[in-house]
């Protein structure tokens, strides 16, 4: 079976209730589940609290405020930094604050260990706040835990439904491509690669089946690991460093921005010289899952929204943002901090904190 069709059987497993094991093989499943151990045993667990990313940012800047919801693993939540402006959520609202020219309230509900079945609670969390767009990035986990894709679909698809039927904005970044992590040994690491590329497809679909958009994360730090490990991978070799962090948020924050309508008006169309177009849900999935920063989003050709493959959606490589240095944040909209004074230490809050790109 082709990576498309695997794909698309593994979505609508899940959205059937079914296992999906056939979609991996047994035998790719067994494999997959020694790998997971070693890794484990390799980059040991998750301990540290990361700094809390919750509060206001683009202070300055004038309304109405963005209010965004941060979900996911510790990949949402910036584990291990120590400082709050090097967390993904600081270089998130600090990005589309500067970008919409808007105050941004950023709510962080993610937690680091978080697998895909987390999700229940973080959106009841998150829509209590009301946010205007809900971010999540999960997936990671469920591989490293040999979660079923099909499960871990299934969860996602709840969660974005559920914050669309609140009329949210949803952008999703997908599982990234675990064959970059340098302590997964080989023939293993393919083995990690071709799992998480196969849930990253999945969850594309499910994603745009569900109201939402979907952003590859990929192996947006597998060139540059290799280039500089110690720059861009913290000292686990598993979660990002301060750096990496900088560049996951990067590629998000061109969706963020198209899902609340704030980008420029000659942004609005696929640029086929960009290699944007558009496509069958279950082609630009698979096509997605291999390249960094690709968005998926849903659209209609000649008036409906499905062809003969499936649904139909623009895939787009939106174009990066100039970045700027990160916000502390403050604790009240007209808090008025000096950008780029130190920031202070973590607070614990009763808000759950946040998960790896990696996982646990």
């Amino acid at each position: 079976m082709g990576a498309t069709g695997a794909a698309r059987k593994l979505a609508s497993a899940a959205a059937l209730g079914g296992g999906g094991l056939s979609v991996l093989g047994a035998g790719l499943y067994g494999v997959l589940v020694a790998e997971a151990k070693i890794a484990r045993r390799l980059i040991g667990n998750a301990t540290d609290v990361p700094p809390q990313a919750t509060g206001w940012y683009g202070r300055g800047r004038p309304g109405p405020a963005i209010r965004i919801a941060l979900l996911g693993d510790s990949g949402a939540a910036g584990y291990g930094v120590h400082r709050v402006e090097d967390t993904t959520g600081a270089h998130l609202a600090t990005g589309v604050a500067a970008q919409a020219d808007r105050r941004v309230h950023l709510r962080s509900f993610a937690q680091v260990g978080a697998q895909s079945s987390a999700l229940a609670d973080q959106v009841d969390a998150a829509l209590a706040t009301h946010p205007d767009l809900a971010v999540v990035i999960i997936g990671a986990n469920d591989v490293t835990h040999t979660v079923l894709p099909s499960a871990s679909v299934r969860h996602l698809a709840e969660g974005v439904r559920r914050l669309r039927e609140e009329d949210i904005a949803v952008v999703v970044g997908t599982c990234p491509d675990l064959g970059t992590v340098r302590p997964i040994p080989q023939p293993l690491k393919q083995v990690a690669r071709e799992w998480s590329r196969r849930l990253a497809a999945a969850q594309t679909i499910t994603v745009v089946e569900n109201g939402g958009r979907s952003v590859s994360l990929g192996d947006i730090l597998g060139p540059e690991f290799d280039a500089a490990p110690a720059l861009l991978f913290g000292p686990d070799r598993f979660h990002p460093s301060a750096d990496g962090y900088k560049q996951l948020a990067s590629v998000l924050i061109p969706s963020c921005l198209a899902a609340l309508d704030l980008l420029p008006e000659d942004e609005a169309m696929p640029e086929p010289r960009r290699r944007e177009g558009i496509l069958p849900v279950a082609a630009a999935a698979v096509r997605a899952a291999r390249t960094a920063g690709t968005e998926v989003d849903g659209t209609e050709v000649g008036g409906t929204q499905r062809g003969l493959r499936g649904r139909w959606v623009e895939l787009r490589h939106r174009r990066r943002r100039p970045s700027t240095d990160a916000e502390s944040p403050g604790e009240h909209e007209d808090a008025v901090e000096d950008p780029s004074a130190s920031a202070p230490a973590s607070t614990p809050t009763s808000t759950p904190t946040s998960a790896p790109v990696g996982g646990e």
